[in-house]
């Protein structure tokens, strides 16, 4: 599949968090833990490089248990650090602990010298749909950022005061012009941070029958209790028969299939699937 998706307020936003970076003490970027390498834009680690990154690893009730343990070790080194978190069940506590416990040594170097440093600022980075909206209106405890189960929500910049000692800028989810490997793009589509509007969700949803076989065939056994056997596509029309997706003249629904196959495995329904894995990727 072709795809690509870089609509114009998006070159905007990255120009934009570049010249706000400076506000900032370090980032917070929000990655979905289900793909940890497609979800990361590469043009915000690059005009975000000379800041720390608390990097969270969201939606960990989607993902893999085992998985998110290797990643979270995989990600951390001197200039960042990995944490577990579900926007399901917020902890604001839990962030502004790990925030203080990141910057503590930058903290330090300025008590040093005799400079207070107020609250710490952090600028919120993520690519569409990764669950950032969510986050952010679980530990601030408001609606201060829009929330949608479709990428894009977010269109403005603004403060949130978490907390006296921890202040967060909020921008906008950006993806990038072009992804090079077609996998990154496959996955960002699967878990919706590319509308489903510009995509051909009936080949989409084949492919995501594909990976799912590939990782386990029990996850579609299991769920539509169907035989997992011949092409994937004799896969999508035996779940299509089980839910009824039928058409007149007893025609497969591809359409109704793909959209019920592709909802479930995103809210988590097909069970707790991490597609970018540790041995698989790295």
């Amino acid at each position: 599949m072709n795809i690509n998706w870089y609509p114009g307020h998006m070159k905007k936003t990255i120009e934009d968090i570049q010249a706000k970076s400076k506000l900032v003490d370090f980032y917070i970027e929000i990655i979905d833990a289900r793909i940890p390498i497609a979800s990361r834009n590469p043009l915000l680690r690059k005009v975000l490089q000379n800041k720390k990154g608390l990097l969270i690893l969201n939606k960990t009730d989607l993902s893999n248990s085992e998985q998110n343990v290797l990643w979270k070790k995989k990600l951390s080194d001197d200039n960042n650090k990995a944490v577990l978190y579900s926007a399901a069940k917020p902890n604001s506590s839990l962030i502004v602990r790990e925030a203080l416990n990141f910057m503590q040594d930058e903290i330090a170097k300025k008590e040093e010298k005799g400079i207070n440093m107020g609250p710490l600022r952090a600028m919120i980075v993520g690519i569409p749909n990764s669950g950032k909206s969510t986050f952010i209106n679980g530990i601030s405890k408001t609606k201060s950022a829009k929330v949608g189960n479709r990428p894009g929500v977010t269109k403005i910049n603004q403060w949130i005061k978490l907390n006296p000692k921890l202040h967060l800028l909020d921008t906008p989810g950006v993806l990038w012009p072009k992804f090079e490997d077609e996998s990154v793009g496959l996955n960002l589509a699967f878990t919706g941070a590319i509308k489903d509007e510009i995509m051909d969700i009936e080949t989409l949803a084949l492919r995501l029958i594909e990976r799912l076989i590939s990782i386990d065939e029990n996850i579609l056994k299991n769920r539509y209790n169907v035989e997992i056997d011949g092409e994937p596509i004799e896969v999508m029309e035996r779940i299509g028969r089980k839910r009824g997706a039928i058409v007149k003249g007893g025609e497969i629904d591809y359409s109704k299939v793909a959209n019920i196959v592709l909802d479930e495995f995103r809210k988590g329904v097909l069970g707790n699937i991490t597609l970018e894995t540790i041995d698989g990727r790295i």
